[in-house]
């Protein structure tokens, strides 16, 4: 393990939804592709998501994935035999990071493995371990940390996986384990000459990943919310579709709370109003509210004339 510090993560989770899943834990996926870098460094479980994937988007990663690896001359991969999802499937090594240009010029590491970068930002991933008994377990967005039972557990169950092609990623600087990052290498190799040519057929297995992973954008994740993540990093994964909404409801019920209990907004009692509950008390109240409806009236008349009144 190169980078063994996690940062504030202790057994840091990432769900993935599947075959991605699945494919980064036998070996298959070697870049684990975000549209952020990752916190991490060092072992990262991976979970598989809930949705239960399709069988044109298995075909699609499956094509797309014999394609690169032909570009290497490997033809010869064994896919997994089975996706399963809402389960704990094994864990990876986070070497670095770096963005998808980057990944693309690099030469130093095979040509499929540069094909394998297509989105901002490339999780390089080694030494794959798969759980010989994946176990049922709940996820979350973005990075999570295991619970410790779960963890114990995983841990005994573990065993390496060997990829069609592992590739180690060498680091820029090797007497730091976290030198491979976001803007590490790019200064150095943006060798257009470098990249790598597309057959037709590749660019139709490029095309068809793509639109795979698409849908998932459109449809939205579908995951739990780990509150304490988001918190933990400003709310990175939060959707701000449905969070500005919440927050108005809150402004405006915050305001109807403070306008109840302004006394200045509640309407003024009528004398009417207050002449009704003051029948209801004493004649001694009864008195002293008339007197304020008519003050003109001399005060011991008034209230003579109130002390001779008889129900009818």
């Amino acid at each position: 393990m190169r980078g063994r510090s996690h940062g504030n993560y202790t057994n840091p989770c990432l769900t993935m939804h599947q075959p991605w899943a699945s494919l980064l834990v036998y070996g298959i996926k070697r870049i684990e592709g975000r549209s952020w870098p990752s916190p991490v460094r060092g072992r990262l479980w991976i979970h598989a998501a809930s949705k239960v994937p399709e069988e044109t988007t298995i075909k699609a990663m499956e094509d797309f994935y014999r394609e690169i690896y032909v570009v290497n001359g490997i033809t010869d991969i064994k896919f997994p035999e089975h996706y399963p999802v809402s389960r704990l499937l094994g864990c990876v090594e986070v070497v670095g990071c770096v963005r998808c240009e980057e990944l693309a010029s690099w030469e130093a590491i095979p040509e499929g493995a540069r094909l394998e970068g297509q989105t901002d930002f490339c999780w390089l991933c080694e030494q794959p371990q798969k759980l010989l008994v994946p176990f049922e377990m709940r996820g979350y967005q973005g990075v999570y940390n295991l619970e410790k039972k779960i963890f114990e557990a995983a841990v005994r169950g573990l065993t390496p996986v060997k990829g069609p092609m592992p590739v180690t990623f060498p680091l820029p600087n090797p007497c730091d384990p976290f030198s491979l990052k976001p803007g590490s290498i790019s200064m150095q190799l943006l060798d257009k000459a470098s990249q790598v040519e597309k057959s037709a057929s590749l660019t139709t297995a490029i095309a068809g990943a793509r639109a795979a992973a698409t849908q998932f954008n459109k449809k939205g994740q579908n995951l739990p919310t780990n509150n304490a993540q988001n918190s933990n990093s400003n709310a990175a994964r939060s959707d701000p579709v449905e969070t500005k909404p919440l927050e108005e409801h809150k402004l405006q019920q915050d305001k109807s709370y403070e306008d109840f209990n302004d006394e200045s907004s509640v309407p003024k009692e009528t004398e009417q109003t207050n002449c009704i509950k003051y029948e209801e008390s004493s004649s001694h109240s009864r008195t002293r509210l008339d007197m304020k409806q008519f003050p003109g009236a001399p005060a011991k008349i008034f209230a003579a004339a109130v002390r001779g009144l008889k129900p009818s």
